[in-house]
């Protein structure tokens, strides 16, 4: 049995981070329903990388496990009342239109919790459900670019850039998934259902914490250097450097031992307290002379034998052979029905008593809208019916 099971998700989002969120309440065990419209969820048509797949792409396939599919069309009467009938059976409904869309399809909280009062209804956006931004366009990159963070890494003199992930979608899922749990639990506590509201503005700003408490309450300018330090809030040496043959990273590490293992003889006559913050771009552009000498391996070894803090910087090819990732199957491999074997990562969460598991890939459009209308009382003349007038779609494999 998983943590969730017996739990009922309506999962009513699209693109990341609303699709990642209920992703992990399924992974715990919930019954996840991913309500579609009729042609499909519009993820299934672009992928990253454009990698297509055969009938699933592979963006849709990994945010998409451990749920099934309902395809209906919302502005119809009769997919409202399918609807209807769901959320009287639901625990937990997700949704990330733009403010306003939820109201005019009639599927805003006021309206749902009055069909389910124990209904957990989270409730995901780009800014927030009012304000200034509300009704703008709510994407990863735009929100990495508000957030402040791209101007904390790098030379001064170097343009912005955004991180080599998708990290707003991801913090926004989390802070999402999250909020659906506590909001179970309250309800466990209550027998009362509420409103969760999650925006990926305030989830990327909260998760600067330590760095914009830097800020506000230390007033310490975010000033980026010459050289390309891993962080303008962290001392030297900490970022990444070029060796013989690729690149390391170099965080925290002791100057006077540091030079008398790269053998750079002025480190000690420095002040691990003063220096590496004073002489920032001084002690960077003498590690990376010093480390342009030797390989990474042989670079390594020599941190290792010292207990430096370093590391390789890997590319995905690295991730997916890495020994401690192999150790603690960070990925998950399974046989999916369209997809054939299908490799991804995993779970970031263990639990001893109720592990998480793979018990379905990604869905077909619609490929459960029969079977999750005969649990909602239809018989199959009335889905065969509400499928001719287009108000239902299925997809069989």
């Amino acid at each position: 049995m998983g943590i969730l099971t017996g739990y009922r998700v309506v999962d009513c989002t699209m693109a990341m981070a609303g699709p990642f969120a209920a992703l992990r309440l399924g992974d715990l065990g919930a019954d996840v329903i991913k309500v579609e419209p009729v042609k499909g969820e519009w993820h299934r048509f672009i992928s990253a990388g454009n990698a297509m797949g055969n009938r699933v792409n592979t963006s849709f396939l990994s945010l998409n496990r451990n749920k099934r599919s309902l395809s209906v069309d919302l502005k119809a009467p009769e997919g409202k009342e399918v609807l209807t009938a769901l959320v009287k059976s639901a625990d937990v409904f997700i949704q990330n239109y733009r403010p306003g869309v939820a109201e005019r399809l009639g599927i805003d909280y006021t309206t749902l919790s009055n069909i389910n009062p124990r209904l957990v209804y989270v409730s995901m956006s780009g800014y927030g459900s009012s304000g200034p931004y509300a009704t703008k366009a709510g994407q990863d990159l735009l929100l990495q670019a508000l957030s402040g963070s791209m101007l904390s890494v790098g030379r001064e003199t170097d343009p912005p850039a955004p991180a080599g992930l998708y990290v707003v979608d991801a913090v926004t899922a989390y802070n999402a998934f999250e909020g659906a749990l506590a909001g179970l639990l309250y309800r466990e506590r209550t027998g009362e259902g509420q409103l969760v509201e999650v925006n990926m503005l305030d989830s990327i700003v909260t998760f600067q914490m330590q760095e914009l408490s830097a800020f506000t309450v230390g007033r310490k300018p975010q000033s980026r250097s010459k050289e390309p330090h891993g962080h303008v809030y962290i001392r030297a040496p900490y970022g990444v450097y070029e060796t013989k043959d690729g690149y390391i990273v170099l965080a925290y590490t002791p100057l006077r031992k540091l030079g008398e293992t790269i053998g750079e003889p002025s480190f000690a006559e420095m002040d691990d307290e003063t220096d590496t913050w004073a002489r920032k771009d001084e002690i960077f552009a003498k590690i990376r002379e010093r480390l342009k000498t030797r390989s990474s391996k042989e670079w390594l070894e020599a941190f290792a034998a010292q207990e430096f803090w370093a590391a390789p910087v890997y590319g995905y090819a690295d991730i997916v052979e890495d020994p401690q990732v192999r150790h603690n199957g960070t990925f998950v491999e399974y046989q999916h029905p369209t997809e054939s074997w299908v490799k991804t990562p995993g779970f970031a969460i263990k639990f001893s008593k109720a592990p998480s598991k793979v018990d379905r890939g990604a869905p077909l459009n619609g490929q459960h809208t029969r079977e999750i209308l005969r649990e909602l009382k239809y018989n199959d003349k009335q889905i065969d019916g509400l499928i001719q007038k287009g108000v239902l779609a299925e997809t069989k494999l």
